[in-house]
């Protein structure tokens, strides 16, 4: 067998040196060849040096040649030997894996920083869990990742290496088209830049607004000579409280403050949940109203300004759920902390009056006016609509409903209208009718809801530009944008109360008829049940203002009369309640039979509430396909904050939620899940 250097040839631009010599030789015979032509003495000359010549360049080709391989050879080894030594000791941690993931080979920086020995051939999962089989480069040639290992966090590079053209070149192996790879595995450590870099988070600013939600009313149940030392203790314990977040704190208005924070600080303030809210109402120099405050706060903003905007949002919302209650919001999202308690009901009615006139304003400069309210209309929702109805027929401008399904409950009072002579056939119109009204002309009234997904026509947002929304539910986090007019008043025991209020302050010549003022009435009476949960001075008064105007109470007590079978599914739900954790009452109501078991539900949760001991109760139906949750509390716990964790919301006594692609089974444990949660992060108190 020849040796290993025999077999070995030169190619490429080092052939072509070596060769060079032998060219040389041959240019130099043709010139002899010349020369001969010229001088024959001459040519014998040239010739004898040219055979001198070739000579010498042969013997030297024949004797370096193999001292030139070997040295070749000899380098090539010695290459491939420094590298493999440079990259075993590489200081970045690096690691050969098979397309299964399998570790074949390691260098000594990845060794140290996984406690393995050399040698070590398991899984790269077994190391770290997160790189998982999926998440090998297969159909993409690089992958990088986040990964932790102990107290250390890395950026895991993985770049696939084909092994076809090694095979190909293989003597040993034979494959035809083989699509096998390895995968090289670095490991670069972040940890000090990840540390650096939320240390520079904590110390970005965030900015907040704190309010005083009952400052006049507080002031008014205390003595006049002792009015100045009550502010000078809250806005003592508001300074000192932000002072020890190492915070400022400026009072911008008598009851406003503006406060900025590292955001370090903020994630303080989450842990404690706002205990802020309940320090204020421990101030008390013999004021009969305890004082209660809301915070908007926030951060992540791309600016300061940006975060001064959050914080303004922030705290609108807070004040729209009815304040007591802090607000964190950030691009990506809300989070609500509090709001345990009922919101004050104001004695003024100046706001009331200012929306009247800027609502007529608004009607008066459209030719067309379109009133929805949520979807599965009920009876606050419908005697809102008719409110706004009214006012826009006195300002002579057409009006119409959008009213898609009439529930049981519902019927008696939509037929009075449908039935009446005096009411136009376009007075109550479909979605898609409302949608071929909707142009820049027309104006289109929300009422009783400010979420717009759970609209009557959630389109009829996007078609009309001028749009007014009146609602008395608690803020959440969807809400309806770019209103022209928004009045959301969560003290408000319904939207009824609500436009009864605007309906006194439009004009003088404004004139409500008996059905009118029924349907409104009604809605007072069930959002309140019957003046016996959220009823204020103001509701007494709306209730006073439509009596005066043709309400009769007998009238409406008859058109809520139910059937019998209603009553017996409300009792059954009754019957069958179960006490959750000796505070909650949960129960199921049937849909058979029964054309609006939504509302036989809610009736159902109302009287749950009248067992000793029960601080909420919730009721579930299924209808159309979906669960629907009621939620009741007197004022013990605020059940829209559970619902708005199972994606609805509501009220503080009054929420509800709607479950998709569950059964009531499930829903059941969907609800016993987010109540034990609650409790144990101490959002709820249970017996």
């Amino acid at each position: 067998m020849a040796p290993l250097k025999s077999k070995i040839k030169l190619k490429g631009r080092l052939k072509r040196y070596m060769q060079t010599s032998l060219y040389l030789g041959f240019i130099l015979a043709a010139v002899n060849l010349a020369v001969y032509l010229l001088s024959v003495p001459a040519g014998v000359i040239i010739s004898c040096f040219v055979l001198f010549y070739f000579t010498v360049v042969i013997s030297l080709q024949l004797y370096n040649r193999p001292v030139i391989m070997n040295e070749l050879v000899s380098f090539a080894t010695q290459y491939g030997q420094v590298q493999k030594v440079l990259l075993r000791e590489l200081e970045i941690p690096y690691a050969v894996l098979d397309d299964e993931g399998r570790i074949i080979w390691t260098n000594q920086s990845f060794e140290k920083v996984v406690h393995k020995e050399k040698g070590y051939r398991k899984s790269i999962t077994s190391l770290f869990p997160s790189i998982t089989r999926e998440k090998l480069p297969d159909e993409i040639e690089f992958v990088e990742m986040d990964v932790a290992f102990e107290d250390r966090n890395y950026v895991a590079k993985m770049r696939k290496i084909a092994m076809r053209e090694m095979v190909d070149s293989s003597v040993i192996i034979e494959a035809d088209n083989y699509d096998g790879f390895l995968i090289a595995f670095y490991l670069f450590d972040e940890t000090a830049l990840k540390i650096a870099l939320q240390e520079v988070d904590d110390q970005s600013l965030a900015v907040g607004m704190i309010y005083l939600d009952n400052y006049e009313e507080a002031l008014e149940s205390v003595e006049e000579v002792r009015r100045s030392l009550l502010i000078a203790l809250i806005d003592r314990k508001v300074n000192k409280y932000i002072a020890a977040l190492d915070g400022i704190c400026k009072k911008t208005e008598k009851d406003k403050y503006m406060i900025v924070l590292r955001k370090k600080a903020t994630e303080l303030l989450k842990e404690s949940k706002f205990d802020l809210l309940d320090d204020v109402k421990t101030v008390n120099i013999g004021n009969e109203m305890a004082v209660t405050i809301s915070i908007g706060v926030g951060l992540n903003g791309l600016s300061y300004a940006q975060n001064y905007e959050f914080a303004r949002n922030a705290i609108d919302l807070a004040l729209g759920r009815g304040g007591d209650q802090a607000v964190v919001k950030t691009p990506e999202n809300v989070i609500y902390f509090g709001g345990k308690s009922q919101q004050v009901e104001k004695n003024t009615r100046v706001k009331a009056r200012v929306k009247a006139q800027a609502l007529r304003e608004i009607i008066t400069s459209k030719e067309r006016v379109l009133i929805m309210g949520h979807r599965v209309a009920d009876v606050d929702s419908f005697g809102a609509a008719v409110g706004i109805y009214r006012i826009a027929t006195t300002l002579e401008r057409k009006a119409s409903i959008v009213l898609n399904d009439v529930s049981t409950s519902l019927q008696p009072i939509v037929d009075l209208f449908k039935s009446h002579e005096e009411y136009k056939e376009d007075m109550i119109i479909g979605s898609q009718q409302a949608i071929e009204m909707a142009g820049s002309n027309t104006v289109l009234v929300v009422v009783d809801v400010n979420k717009p997904s759970i609209t009557e026509c959630p389109d009829l947002l996007r078609l009309c530009k001028s749009i007014v929304v009146l609602d008395h539910h608690r803020q959440g986090t969807e809400v309806i944008e770019n209103a022209t007019l928004s009045y959301v008043e969560a003290y408000a025991s319904s939207a009824c109360e609500m436009v009864s209020e605007i309906l006194q302050y439009i004009g003088q010549s404004i004139h409500i008829t008996a059905e009118e003022a029924d349907c409104m009435y009604s809605g007072i009476i069930i959002d309140t049940n019957n003046f016996m949960s959220k009823a204020g001075v103001r509701t007494f008064e709306a209730a006073a203002f439509l009596r005066r105007n043709g309400a009769d109470v007998t009238r409406v007590r008859k058109l809520f009369r139910e059937n019998a079978t209603e009553y017996k599914a409300k009792a059954d739900a009754v019957s069958q309640a179960e006490i959750y954790r000796s505070s909650f009452a949960i129960s199921t109501c049937t849909s058979e039979d029964i054309q609006s078991p939504t509302v036989v539900g809610a009736q159902a949760a109302n009287e749950l509430l009248n067992i000793k001991g029960v601080k909420a109760s919730f009721v579930l139906t299924e209808y159309q396909n979906q669960i629907f949750v009621s939620a009741r509390s007197i004022d013990e716990v605020n059940v829209q904050v559970i619902m708005e964790k199972m994606g609805g919301g509501g009220h503080l006594g009054i929420a509800g939620c709607q479950l998709s692609d569950v059964s009531i089974f499930e829903g059941i444990g969907i609800l016993k899940g987010t109540l034990d949660k609650m409790i144990a992060e101490g959002d709820l108190l249970a017996d």
